[in-house]
Protein backbone atom coordinates (compact mmCIF):
# COMPACT_ATOMS: atom_id res chain seq x y z
CA UNK A 1 0.00 0.00 0.00
CA UNK A 2 1.33 3.45 -0.87
CA UNK A 3 1.92 5.53 2.23
CA UNK A 4 1.96 9.25 2.94
CA UNK A 5 5.36 10.19 4.31
CA UNK A 6 4.75 13.68 5.75
CA UNK A 7 4.16 12.19 9.19
CA UNK A 8 6.13 8.99 8.78
CA UNK A 9 2.96 6.96 9.37
CA UNK A 10 2.88 3.19 8.89
CA UNK A 11 -0.86 3.16 8.01
CA UNK A 12 -3.43 5.22 6.14
CA UNK A 13 -6.32 6.68 8.10
CA UNK A 14 -9.95 7.68 7.62
CA UNK A 15 -12.37 9.00 10.23
CA UNK A 16 -16.10 8.41 10.50
CA UNK A 17 -18.46 10.17 12.85
CA UNK A 18 -21.20 7.84 14.08
CA UNK A 19 -24.56 7.93 12.34
CA UNK A 20 -27.50 9.91 13.71
CA UNK A 21 -28.10 8.54 17.19
CA UNK A 22 -31.06 8.36 19.54
CA UNK A 23 -29.42 11.13 21.67
CA UNK A 24 -29.13 13.24 18.48
CA UNK A 25 -32.84 12.68 17.82
CA UNK A 26 -33.77 13.54 21.40
CA UNK A 27 -31.45 16.55 21.49
CA UNK A 28 -29.52 15.18 24.48
CA UNK A 29 -25.89 15.42 25.53
CA UNK A 30 -24.79 11.84 26.31
CA UNK A 31 -21.06 12.03 26.96
CA UNK A 32 -20.23 9.86 29.98
CA UNK A 33 -18.94 6.34 29.42
CA UNK A 34 -21.57 5.05 31.85
CA UNK A 35 -24.49 6.53 29.88
CA UNK A 36 -22.94 6.31 26.43
CA UNK A 37 -22.60 2.53 26.48
CA UNK A 38 -26.29 1.98 27.31
CA UNK A 39 -28.12 0.23 24.42
CA UNK A 40 -30.92 2.81 24.46
CA UNK A 41 -28.42 5.39 23.17
CA UNK A 42 -27.45 3.53 19.99
CA UNK A 43 -28.27 4.64 16.43
CA UNK A 44 -31.63 5.96 15.30
CA UNK A 45 -33.07 4.38 12.13
CA UNK A 46 -31.73 7.30 10.04
CA UNK A 47 -28.32 6.72 11.60
CA UNK A 48 -28.29 3.07 10.58
CA UNK A 49 -28.92 4.21 7.00
CA UNK A 50 -26.11 6.78 7.30
CA UNK A 51 -23.71 4.12 8.60
CA UNK A 52 -24.60 1.84 5.70
CA UNK A 53 -24.00 4.62 3.16
CA UNK A 54 -20.67 5.45 4.86
CA UNK A 55 -19.67 1.79 4.64
CA UNK A 56 -20.47 1.71 0.93
CA UNK A 57 -18.51 4.92 0.38
CA UNK A 58 -15.53 3.52 2.30
CA UNK A 59 -15.70 0.33 0.24
CA UNK A 60 -15.51 2.46 -2.91
CA UNK A 61 -12.50 4.37 -1.49
CA UNK A 62 -10.75 1.08 -0.75
CA UNK A 63 -11.33 -0.13 -4.33
CA UNK A 64 -10.07 3.16 -5.81
CA UNK A 65 -6.90 2.87 -3.70
CA UNK A 66 -6.42 -0.85 -4.45
CA UNK A 67 -6.61 -1.70 -0.75
CA UNK A 68 -7.49 -5.29 0.09
CA UNK A 69 -10.23 -5.88 2.68
CA UNK A 70 -7.81 -8.04 4.66
CA UNK A 71 -5.75 -4.89 5.28
CA UNK A 72 -8.66 -2.92 6.77
CA UNK A 73 -8.86 -2.26 10.51
CA UNK A 74 -11.85 -0.59 12.20
CA UNK A 75 -11.02 1.08 15.54
CA UNK A 76 -14.07 2.37 17.37
CA UNK A 77 -15.32 4.04 20.54
CA UNK A 78 -17.14 1.78 23.03
CA UNK A 79 -20.24 4.01 23.06
CA UNK A 80 -23.43 2.36 21.78
CA UNK A 81 -23.77 4.78 18.85
CA UNK A 82 -20.20 4.26 17.64
CA UNK A 83 -20.06 0.49 18.13
CA UNK A 84 -23.41 0.26 16.30
CA UNK A 85 -21.96 2.35 13.44
CA UNK A 86 -18.79 0.23 13.30
CA UNK A 87 -20.86 -2.96 13.26
CA UNK A 88 -22.93 -1.72 10.28
CA UNK A 89 -19.79 -0.67 8.37
CA UNK A 90 -18.12 -4.03 9.07
CA UNK A 91 -21.24 -5.75 7.73
CA UNK A 92 -21.12 -3.70 4.51
CA UNK A 93 -17.42 -4.55 4.10
CA UNK A 94 -18.14 -8.20 4.95
CA UNK A 95 -15.59 -8.10 7.79
CA UNK A 96 -16.41 -10.08 10.98
CA UNK A 97 -17.18 -7.49 13.65
CA UNK A 98 -16.10 -9.86 16.43
CA UNK A 99 -12.85 -10.71 14.61
CA UNK A 100 -9.33 -9.25 14.84
CA UNK A 101 -9.98 -6.56 12.21
CA UNK A 102 -12.35 -4.62 14.49
CA UNK A 103 -11.04 -3.22 17.76
CA UNK A 104 -12.80 -1.22 20.46
CA UNK A 105 -10.58 1.51 21.95
CA UNK A 106 -11.73 3.29 25.11
CA UNK A 107 -9.64 6.38 24.33
CA UNK A 108 -11.78 6.98 21.21
CA UNK A 109 -14.78 7.61 23.49
CA UNK A 110 -16.84 10.79 23.42
CA UNK A 111 -15.48 13.89 25.11
CA UNK A 112 -16.95 14.04 28.60
CA UNK A 113 -18.57 17.44 28.99
CA UNK A 114 -19.15 17.12 32.74
CA UNK A 115 -22.13 16.61 35.04
CA UNK A 116 -23.65 20.03 34.40
CA UNK A 117 -24.07 19.14 30.72
CA UNK A 118 -24.76 15.39 30.89
CA UNK A 119 -28.28 14.42 29.73
CA UNK A 120 -29.09 18.12 29.18
CA UNK A 121 -30.12 19.79 25.91
CA UNK A 122 -27.53 19.69 23.15
CA UNK A 123 -28.14 23.44 22.75
CA UNK A 124 -25.56 23.71 25.54
CA UNK A 125 -22.77 22.62 23.17
CA UNK A 126 -22.47 26.26 22.09
CA UNK A 127 -21.33 27.16 25.64
CA UNK A 128 -18.59 24.52 25.53
CA UNK A 129 -17.31 25.55 22.11
CA UNK A 130 -17.21 29.23 23.12
CA UNK A 131 -15.11 28.18 26.12
CA UNK A 132 -12.85 26.07 23.87
CA UNK A 133 -12.12 29.03 21.60
CA UNK A 134 -11.31 31.20 24.59
CA UNK A 135 -9.16 28.61 26.38
CA UNK A 136 -8.78 25.00 25.12
CA UNK A 137 -6.95 24.13 28.35
CA UNK A 138 -9.86 25.08 30.62
CA UNK A 139 -12.09 22.20 31.65
CA UNK A 140 -15.85 22.55 31.95
CA UNK A 141 -16.61 21.65 35.57
CA UNK A 142 -15.95 17.93 36.03
CA UNK A 143 -15.39 17.43 32.29
CA UNK A 144 -12.63 17.29 29.70
CA UNK A 145 -10.99 20.26 28.01
CA UNK A 146 -9.82 20.13 24.40
CA UNK A 147 -6.26 19.34 25.46
CA UNK A 148 -7.41 16.38 27.59
CA UNK A 149 -9.02 14.86 24.51
CA UNK A 150 -6.05 15.74 22.29
CA UNK A 151 -3.76 13.97 24.76
CA UNK A 152 -5.65 10.67 24.71
CA UNK A 153 -6.15 10.79 20.93
CA UNK A 154 -2.45 11.41 20.33
CA UNK A 155 -1.71 8.38 22.54
CA UNK A 156 -4.29 6.32 20.64
CA UNK A 157 -2.71 7.17 17.29
CA UNK A 158 0.70 6.11 18.58
CA UNK A 159 -0.82 2.84 19.88
CA UNK A 160 -2.48 2.12 16.52
CA UNK A 161 0.78 2.87 14.72
CA UNK A 162 2.57 0.43 17.03
CA UNK A 163 -0.02 -2.32 16.58
CA UNK A 164 -0.69 -2.16 12.83
CA UNK A 165 1.45 -1.69 9.74
CA UNK A 166 0.41 -1.19 6.11
CA UNK A 167 -3.30 -1.04 7.04
CA UNK A 168 -6.23 1.15 6.10
CA UNK A 169 -7.52 2.22 9.50
CA UNK A 170 -11.07 3.55 9.92
CA UNK A 171 -11.54 5.43 13.19
CA UNK A 172 -15.19 5.52 14.27
CA UNK A 173 -15.73 8.11 16.96
CA UNK A 174 -17.67 11.27 17.90
CA UNK A 175 -17.98 14.88 16.79
CA UNK A 176 -15.65 16.60 19.25
CA UNK A 177 -12.95 13.90 19.41
CA UNK A 178 -12.80 13.67 15.61
CA UNK A 179 -12.64 17.45 15.23
CA UNK A 180 -9.77 17.53 17.70
CA UNK A 181 -8.00 14.56 16.07
CA UNK A 182 -8.17 16.19 12.64
CA UNK A 183 -6.90 19.46 14.15
CA UNK A 184 -3.78 17.93 15.67
CA UNK A 185 -3.00 15.68 12.69
CA UNK A 186 -3.41 18.59 10.26
CA UNK A 187 -1.13 20.78 12.40
CA UNK A 188 1.40 17.97 12.69
CA UNK A 189 1.51 17.65 8.89
CA UNK A 190 2.15 21.38 8.49
CA UNK A 191 4.79 21.43 11.20
CA UNK A 192 6.59 18.29 10.11
CA UNK A 193 7.65 18.55 6.45
CA UNK A 194 10.66 16.28 7.02
CA UNK A 195 8.73 13.28 8.34
CA UNK A 196 10.08 13.41 11.88
CA UNK A 197 9.03 10.87 14.48
CA UNK A 198 5.23 10.84 14.69
CA UNK A 199 4.71 10.80 18.46
CA UNK A 200 6.83 13.92 19.01
CA UNK A 201 5.31 15.82 16.08
CA UNK A 202 1.74 15.10 17.24
CA UNK A 203 2.51 16.14 20.83
CA UNK A 204 3.96 19.43 19.57
CA UNK A 205 0.54 20.44 18.19
CA UNK A 206 -1.05 20.76 21.64
CA UNK A 207 -0.90 24.57 21.68
CA UNK A 208 -3.52 27.27 22.21
CA UNK A 209 -3.39 28.41 18.56
CA UNK A 210 -4.05 24.89 17.26
CA UNK A 211 -6.50 23.47 19.79
CA UNK A 212 -8.76 26.54 20.00
CA UNK A 213 -9.71 26.12 16.33
CA UNK A 214 -11.01 22.53 16.36
CA UNK A 215 -14.52 23.51 15.23
CA UNK A 216 -13.11 24.15 11.74
CA UNK A 217 -13.00 20.37 11.30
CA UNK A 218 -16.63 19.65 12.26
CA UNK A 219 -18.21 16.52 10.79
CA UNK A 220 -21.84 15.72 10.10
CA UNK A 221 -23.29 12.51 11.51
CA UNK A 222 -22.28 9.60 9.30
CA UNK A 223 -19.62 11.66 7.50
CA UNK A 224 -16.50 9.85 6.27
CA UNK A 225 -13.30 11.82 5.76
CA UNK A 226 -9.66 11.00 4.94
CA UNK A 227 -7.32 11.78 7.84
CA UNK A 228 -3.81 10.83 6.69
Amino acid sequence: MEMETALGLRNRYWVLRHGKSIPNEKGLVVSSLENGTLPEYALASDGIDQARVAGELFLQVLKENNILLENVRICYSPFARTSHTARVVASVLNIPFEGPQCKVMVDLRERYFGPSFELKSHDKYAEIWALDEKDPFQRPEGGECVDDVASRLAKTMVNIETEFQGCAVLIVSHGDPLQILQTIVSAAKLGNPNGNEFSSSIQATRTFAVLSQHRKFALLTGELRALA
